[in-house]
């Protein structure tokens, strides 16, 4: 069973996706014979670690190995970057975020991901689990027992005993003979030094290595113990030094730099040197600006930096050429990005960075600068979240994530920081909702309002940005007591602006649980708040469009027509997208309660889009299921068949969205009155067929087939049986549902 990588049937037709791991940006040398032993590894073996000391080029191996297996994983081969995650209670959600899956739920992650990747065949690639090996070996565990399709390859400087585990310890690479048994030859020259001269042509164009010169080279590797991150630090030096030169630096600086650590093993001890080597190298500004920078978790870009780092011996002006510098020396990882050029420090090299912060006695003043930038940025992404630029916004706070992240750490775990913890982590309620992050919305929520019981404005908005998410995760036993906590507060303290939005969300509450009356009373309460203090943004706009559907939902069609309307004209001067996906989808219902076929479904297909666009499920399924009953209205058994296809498509997102929903008559009636439809006009094989058709869709291709990828009158036809399903692209489990 272990050795069967015979496709799924229903993955036959797809072809994988190469994009699913980063590009390699360097050159890969040597590791053959280990490419190959880890190859036979997971093919016989559910999980896998590749362990080795830091800099022994543990991830490289891994992600070249994966690489190089997609073939044999129909869904694909994913890259989870565990290392800049700090908390193991949040691991699960760096694992969903890998895979790009949105789950609306108040589930524990790890549900979420047995749930989803059911039936999928795929390698997950674990890297830098050293931190979190607990947590790690946990997750691991629990995944493989429940996904048969799944394998793990991890990395990690020390095993992770999970039960099954398979290890592969990596050592440096090939040094070559020692000096006694005769010089190393150019033509043949071991991976160590193969791996410097490749590294070497990159700072000096033409370096080869030569008779004249490779005693020389060999003799550094060996001394670099053929460490990779050793060999690669020290070609970066050869801008400014010789071979030669290079080599005697490292013997003259060799005993200092280990700090006279004799008890370490000697691979720790030439890391640690080279680095320390490569930091006596730099400058007094360039170390200081290394210094400052480990504080970053991931990338960042050239702004952040000026931030963060400037003052206290370094100039705004001059932090771009100091990046330059490290850059060139191989402290700095330069990456490409939609918005940019940015840089990351590799996590050793953060780690010796972050002692020289720490001795300095600058790390609690560097961190508090990184969480006032990150406070900013999401400050700045709450108010362009209501604005044109909103992908952009979405696309530019999914980059600082893990950076929001230590932030949000260093304030739950620093005392007197509480108020920022509440402050940023309300905030960024525009990314927990619009980008399908809620579960690790209330994660950070819940914690910061635990520690902190101030009745201030930080307060109010965090409780009402939970109450807001359990409402859509379906957890109104949560949600309910914290938007109640927060009209109080907002009463007694005079706080005009969380009482609008306790009011609005409370609506919310009442609308999802089939309360329509109710609802509408307080979103009228609501917006009445929100015009007196002069508030407009999405959340206003949603109340409309809630308030619309209030009246929908009670059969007043006019009413509710009339504040769609007003809702899409201020979207529209706005370039607001995200709730007018919403808007979209309430018009398109009205539409089908008039009888308007056509438009009912222009409209309801933009709303999948936009809604897939942001990752938010409840406005694709909700779209979906309307397009479902819509195929179901001209007649015909082609039109019912594909309603089937999407209704069962649909109730696989369903799962992920909230119980609440699956209970709600208004938000439900839709699927329940096309299964009705359908039933009426299939056949009870064709019935049940089709579903399971529609179920065997992932999101994307489930979005596809509703947006007439395949079907419906508008697309191809469904093709030789009543209820196949085209061949779509490769999935992505990518918010898979």
């Amino acid at each position: 069973m272990a050795g069967d990588w015979t496709p799924h049937p229903s993955a036959q037709p797809r072809e994988p996706e190469p994009g699913r791991l980063p590009a390699e940006v360097t050159g890969f040398v040597g590791r053959q014979r280990e490419l190959a032993d880890l190859a036979g590894l997971l093919a016989s073996a559910r999980l896998v670690t590749v362990t080795g000391p830091g800099g022994v080029g543990k991830s490289r191996l891994a992600l070249r190995a994966a690489a190089r297996a997609v073939g044999a994983f129909p869904d694909g081969t994913w890259l989870v970057d565990v290392a800049p995650v700090q908390d193991p209670l949040l691991l699960g959600h760096a694992v969903l975020e890998a895979l790009r899956l949105t789950d609306g739920t108040a589930r524990p992650p790890l549900d979420a991901l047995t749930e989803r990747l059911d039936g999928r065949r795929l390698l997950l690639v674990l890297d830098g689990c050293e931190h979190l090996v607990e947590a790690c070996a946990e997750l691991a565990d629990a995944l493989l027992r429940a996904l048969p399709g799944l394998r793990v390859l991890a990395t990690s400087r020390s095993a992770l005993r999970a039960g099954g585990e398979h290890l592969l310890t990596l050592a440096p690479l090939p040094v070559g003979p020692p000096p006694e048994a005769g010089p190393v030859r150019a033509s043949a020259p071991p991976d160590a030094v193969r791996l410097f001269a490749d590294r070497a042509r990159a700072v000096l164009p033409g370096f080869e290595v030569t008779e004249a010169n490779a005693e020389a080279v060999a003799l550094l590797c060996r001394r670099l113990d053929g460490i990779p991150l050793a060999v690669e630090l020290a070609a970066g030096r050869l801008r400014a030094l010789s071979v030669e030169q290079i080599t005697a630096r490292l013997d003259d600086r060799f005993r200092l730099l280990t700090g006279g650590c004799r008890t370490a093993l000697p691979r720790h001890q030439t890391l640690r040197t080279t680095i320390g080597w490569s930091h006596e190298l730099c400058t007094v500004q360039e170390r200081l600006l290394w210094a400052r920078l480990s504080v970053f978790a991931g990338g960042f870009d050239l702004e952040a930096a000026e931030y963060v780092c400037a003052g206290g011996g370094l100039e705004p002006e001059d932090v771009l050429d100091l990046l330059d510098e490290l850059v060139g020396k191989s402290v700095l990882l330069r990456e490409d990005s939609a918005f940019g050029v940015r840089f990351r420090l590799l996590d050793t090299l953060r780690e010796y960075g972050g002692q020289w912060l720490r001795a300095a006695g600058e790390e609690q003043r560097l961190l508090r600068r990184h969480r006032d930038w990150y406070l900013g940025v999401a400050t700045w992404g709450e108010v362009e979240w209501f604005g044109p630029r909103q992908a952009e916004t979405a696309e530019r706070t999914e980059l600082a994530h893990s950076n929001l992240r230590a932030a949000l750490e260093f304030c739950l775990a620093e005392p007197g920081e509480e108020q920022i913890a509440l402050l940023l982590a309300g905030t960024l309620w525009f990314y927990w909702v619009g980008c399908g992050h809620l579960g690790e919305g209330r994660h950070w929520l819940d914690r910061a309002l635990a520690l902190d019981r101030e009745p201030t404005e930080a307060r109010a908005k965090a409780l009402w940005v939970t109450g807001y998410m359990a409402t859509l995760q379906g957890d109104l036993a949560a949600a309910r007591p914290a938007l109640e906590e927060c009209r109080r507060q907002a009463l007694d303290t005079g706080d005009d602006r969380a009482l609008a939005y306790a009011v609005h969300r409370q609506g919310c509450a009442s609308l999802i649980g089939d309360d329509p009356e109710r609802a509408a009373e307080l979103f009228e309460e609501a917006l009445w708040h929100y015009r007196t203090i002069g508030e407009l943004n999405s959340n206003v706009v949603m109340a409309m469009f809630e308030l619309g559907l209030a009246y929908l939902f009670q059969g007043d069609l006019d009413s509710g027509e009339l504040w769609f309307g007003q809702a899409r004209e201020v979207c529209e001067e706005h370039g607001e997208q995200w709730a007018y996906a919403y808007v979209l989808y309430a018009m398109a219902y009205s539409h089908w309660l008039d009888g308007a076929i056509a438009p009912a479904r222009a409209l309801a297909r933009e709303c999948v889009r936009l809604n897939h666009l942001f990752h938010d499920l409840l406005g694709v399924v909700l779209g979906i299921d309307l397009l479902a009953l819509l195929e179901t209205e001209p007649g015909g058994s082609a039109n019912l068949r594909e309603a089937r296809v999407l209704q069962g498509a649909a109730q696989r997102i369903w799962r992920t969205v909230g119980n609440p929903f699956l209970g709600s008559r208004s938000f439900f009636g839709p699927h329940q009155e096309c299964a009705e439809r359908a039933r009426a006009g299939l056949t009870e094989q064709e019935f049940e067929d089709c579903y399971r058709a529609g179920a065997l869709l992932d999101l994307d291709a489930a979005v596809s087939r509703a947006l007439g990828g395949g079907g419906s009158p508008e697309g191809p036809e469904p093709g030789p049986g009543p209820c196949s399903v085209p061949p779509a692209p490769a999935p992505s489990p990518v918010r898979n549902s």
